[in-house]
């Protein structure tokens, strides 16, 4: 009984290792790499699993570690995927280390025997074109600006290999976009001048990164295409000089008009040429004496009193008088009346008796006349005295 239990657990272990040794490996291990980006992707036989789910793990280790079987320990990147690839990069595997991989395969608990394959980032890495080319003209030149490729931490490709350089291909454009002239140039610099350009020409660029330690060669840039510059041609200078000289003039006379246009309107507003009223125009000149500040010298005004002149009359000798006076007694005379006197007034005779003389009705005429006369010279003598009367003697004045 024993023997036939035995017998039948060896049959199932040999059946167990047959099916597994049926299952296929994965097969073509490939690194697809750029800088320091790195995948490795495999092919699989499909049939091998039949219509079962197919999962893979891909494990790596330093090579040098080989060397001590007890203390290896493999490092999983990828477990139980089901894609054919597994992304190595955020391992940050070293540039200049060596490196084994393995990829099995795992079907319903069955598993496949590993594959592997050695890895060299700093030999089997591919090398990137350029991370950016710009143009720039330098007269008759053109200045190439490249910035180095550069690595998964955006670092310098050049931290990995110093030796790296440029290869520079550059030709002159044609109006049917066909190449005419080819040239290269080899440049470790990022700054490179291309010399010996026809001026005003277009010229396209396009650049690629090499290393000739293990003989790597990116692809080339995109082209970029610039016209060179030159001397400008004497028509341009016109051109630009009658530009400029329009420019000025149309300036000047806006800014003429302008303020032509201002002086017009603040003479047309502070100074019309249709009046105002009589009144609304004393309005209008008291505003900015009202709204100006006023200093101590400022004008005061006040009530001024203003007596009227007295008149003296003075007895015209007998030659003197006309014709119609020389009825009049010649001693006849008339007081002056003042503001302080008793306001009698009479015609005293020479021989010394006090008595009244009633003038006649010539005599009356005769002395109107008189008086019109004395009027008249006041008013020549004083003309400029013209004032408001208030209450009688009372005149507003400004002193």
């Amino acid at each position: 009984m024993s023997a036939a239990f035995y017998g039948f657990l060896f049959f199932f272990c040999l059946q167990t290792s047959a099916v597994r040794a049926e299952l296929k490996h994965p097969e073509n291990l490939t690194m697809i790499t750029l800088n320091t980006n790195y995948t490795l992707t495999w092919d699989w036989d499909q049939s091998s699993s039949e219509s079962a789910a197919v999962n893979f793990t891909t494990q790596y280790v330093a090579k040098f570690r080989l060397r001590s079987k007890k203390s290896l320990v493999w490092i999983t990147a990828c477990e139980k995927t089901s894609h054919r690839s597994c992304d190595l990069t955020k391992f940050s595997l070293y540039f200049l280390g060596i490196y084994v991989l393995r990829v099995q395969a795992n079907v319903n608990g069955n598993v496949s025997a590993w594959v592997q394959k050695e890895f060299c980032p700093d030999e089997d890495a591919d090398l990137g074109p350029p991370n950016k080319v710009d143009l720039s003209p330098a007269g008759s030149d053109l200045d190439i600006f490249i910035s180095d490729p550069v690595t998964s931490t955006n670092n310098s490709m050049k931290e990995n290999h110093p030796e790296l350089y440029y290869h520079i291909v550059y030709w002159e454009r044609s109006a049917g976009q066909q190449a005419v002239g080819t040239q290269t140039l080899d440049s470790s610099a990022n700054i490179v001048t291309l010399p010996n350009l026809r001026p005003w020409t277009w010229y396209c660029v396009r650049v690629q990164s090499c290393y000739d330690f293990y003989n790597k060669k990116s692809i080339f840039s995109s082209p970029h295409c610039m016209q060179t510059e030159g001397a400008t041609p004497w028509w341009q200078i016109l051109v630009y000089f009658l530009l400029s000289l329009g420019t000025v003039f149309l300036v000047m006379l806006l800014s003429l008009s302008s303020g032509f246009w201002c002086y017009k309107t603040l003479k047309e507003t502070w100074f019309p040429s249709v009046l105002l009223p009589t009144p609304f125009q004393y309005l209008r000149d008291d505003i900015p004496r009202l709204l100006s500040p006023q200093s101590d010298s400022e004008l005061l005004c006040d009530k001024v009193t203003i007596e009227p002149p007295f008149l003296n009359i003075h007895v015209l000798p007998p030659e003197a008088v006309p014709a119609p006076l020389s009825g009049l007694q010649p001693d006849s005379r008339h007081s002056r009346q003042d503001s302080s006197g008793s306001g009698d007034s009479g015609v005293y005779s020479t021989g010394g008796s006090s008595s009244l003389r009633q003038p006649n009705s010539i005599h009356s005429s005769t002395l109107a006349k008189v008086f019109d006369l004395v009027h008249v010279k006041m008013e020549d003598m004083a003309p400029a005295l013209k004032a408001q009367h208030v209450n009688e003697d009372v005149v507003d004045m400004c002193v």
